[in-house]
């Protein structure tokens, strides 16, 4: 089974790290799937509005910032992901004690640069 990740506050926008985070992935044959605020497609992922259950999901991987965060606390852990990686900008501690008491494993680092180096 290929792993599955969600790109959590993609962007249409094509200078947007988490645009070129959605085409990076889709590039190595990982299985995507986006929500944003704004709904289309960006290499032929669907960017959802809503809160989509998805089911399988390996990580999750977050563009919105730590003040923003807080409505997605529920969705992300109800997803029961295996991991979530903080890319630089989103770093919330508060919400870092939140996944470890629901034994969520978490990064801090950058997926652009996990793919880059082979170490997604």
């Amino acid at each position: 089974m290929k792993k599955k990740t969600l790109v959590l506050g993609a962007s249409l926008k094509p200078n947007r790290y988490s645009n070129f985070v959605i085409q990076k992935l889709v590039n190595k044959g990982v299985d995507v799937v986006a929500y944003g605020l704004r709904a289309g497609e960006v290499s032929g992922v669907i960017i959802s509005t809503d809160m989509v259950l998805h089911k399988n999901l390996d990580t999750v991987t977050v563009y919105i910032g730590p003040k923003n965060q807080k409505e997605y606390y529920d969705y992300i852990i109800s997803l029961n992901p295996k991991r979530v990686i903080f890319n630089p900008g989103t770093e919330n501690p508060e919400f870092y004690k939140i996944l470890k008491a629901h034994h969520i494993n978490f990064e801090i680092a950058c997926t652009l640069v996990l793919l880059s180096t082979n170490q997604y």
